[in-house]
């Protein structure tokens, strides 16, 4: 199951039976891993990659990362939304491999 304990109660007062939620719970986790692949397949290849990400010390707008690892929360619902490669959604970091896509 997906949905933590809290969650799924709330989901229970909210008119869900079990196998709704666990419908639920099945299609998240698919849009999870959906995302993880598309993430997956962005960073496959050798770097560069360049982000809009915010820097302690770097006043530089957009930033050159040379490495294609990228460490990932290891709950795949902390990652969706997180991490975007495309248009920016309430501040969150963009990366692309042309500086000019940022």
């Amino acid at each position: 199951m997906h949905f933590d304990s809290r969650t799924q109660r709330a989901l229970r007062e909210a008119g869900l039976d079990a196998d709704a939620i666990a419908d639920a719970s099945d299609r998240v986790a698919g849009l999870v891993a959906a995302d993880a692949e598309r993430l997956r397949a962005f960073f496959a290849d050798d770097g560069p990659y360049y982000s809009d990400m915010e820097l302690a010390h770097s006043a530089a707008g957009i930033k050159e990362h040379a490495t294609a690892d990228v460490d990932l929360f290891t709950h795949g619902s902390d990652l969706r939304g997180y991490l975007s490669l495309g248009e920016t959604v309430h501040d969150r970091v963009r990366f692309a491999r042309d500086p000019e896509e940022l």
